[in-house]
């Protein structure tokens, strides 16, 4: 009898077929990808791989054709709002923005009242809208809307932005921010018991990696007069690791600090008498 396999499906290409690839890698998962197959096997975890459509994968998890899936949480809100969220992944982070000519002048979301605006979006602009009470005419278009006010087809548009260069390639501004996004795993209404249990398996492993890449390993050494007030300035996982140096007076310590509050609190390190300070990055962090 064949043993239960956890379906995901993920990205047909492009940079969220990558990072949702790196972070199964990073969790200990070996795939074998042949070039332009669409579903692959792992070789060591009950993982099936199946490469589609990023407007499909909805679709596909309310039905029970896979289990869970990497996906933008913005598709999700346009396409799956019956689908359960898991963890956001950190990655593929973009907004889903309204955008103008840059030689319109924009007062505010009322200027938009009664024009059309061209997006792949309607359902996520129609909500927004609403919410705002604002009446607009919507062109649905599967593809580069950019280039809709250029041609007279639209006032204005509904897109995901990352960097911002390709509104300011084709002429146009932001003018209003939908929402924020990043990839999640989202999970099927339909998912059996036993995939259920591979699933939290998987959870476990990834919540390791994404703890990993927030935080950051440090060790230093401190004078002992000083102790106390830098281990106030460097709570741990549970307290930091403290042990003495061989020069009397002085102790090393060693804890996990999140990343973004390294910066807050190194100063605060050197007016304490901390030298030696290192950084390492963390390949696993189990809690």
């Amino acid at each position: 009898m064949e043993k239960e396999k956890l379906r995901i499906a993920i990205q047909k290409s492009g940079r969220l077929n990558e990072d949702s690839l790196k972070i199964l890698k990073d969790a200990g998962i070996s795939i074998d990808n042949g070039k332009e197959q669409l579903k692959a096997t792992a070789r060591n975890f009950p993982l099936e791989v199946m490469y589609l459509r990023n407007g499909d994968i909805p679709q596909y998890l309310r039905d029970g054709v896979v289990d869970v899936a990497i996906i933008g949480e913005n598709v999700l809100i346009e396409k799956g709002k019956d689908i359960i969220r898991g963890e956001k992944l950190g990655f593929s982070k973009c907004r889903v923005s309204l955008a103008v000519p840059k030689g319109v002048k924009y007062n505010g979301i009322k200027d938009l009242d009664g024009k059309k605006i061209a997006t792949s979006y309607p359902n996520t602009v129609n909500d927004f809208l609403a919410e705002k009470r604002i009446s607009a005419e919507l062109h649905i278009i599967n593809g580069s809307v950019e280039i809709a006010p250029n041609i007279g087809l639209a006032d204005g548009i509904c897109d995901i932005v990352s960097s911002g260069s390709t509104l300011f390639k084709n002429g146009l501004k932001e003018v209003e921010v939908m929402l924020k996004s990043e990839a999640v795993l989202a999970i099927s209404p339909e998912i059996s018991k036993a995939r259920k249990a591979i699933l939290e398996k998987l959870q476990f492993r990834i919540k390791s990696v994404l703890n990993a890449r927030t935080s950051k390993y440090i060790l230093l050494n401190a004078p002992d007069k000083n102790l106390e007030n830098i281990i106030k300035l460097l709570p741990g996982m549970r307290s930091p690791t403290v042990l003495p140096l061989a020069e009397k007076g002085w102790s090393s310590v060693h804890t996990v600090i999140n990343e973004e509050r390294f910066w807050e609190v190194i100063d605060e390190l050197k007016i304490n008498g901390a030298e030696g300070i290192l950084v390492a990055p963390i390949e696993k962090m189990v809690i």
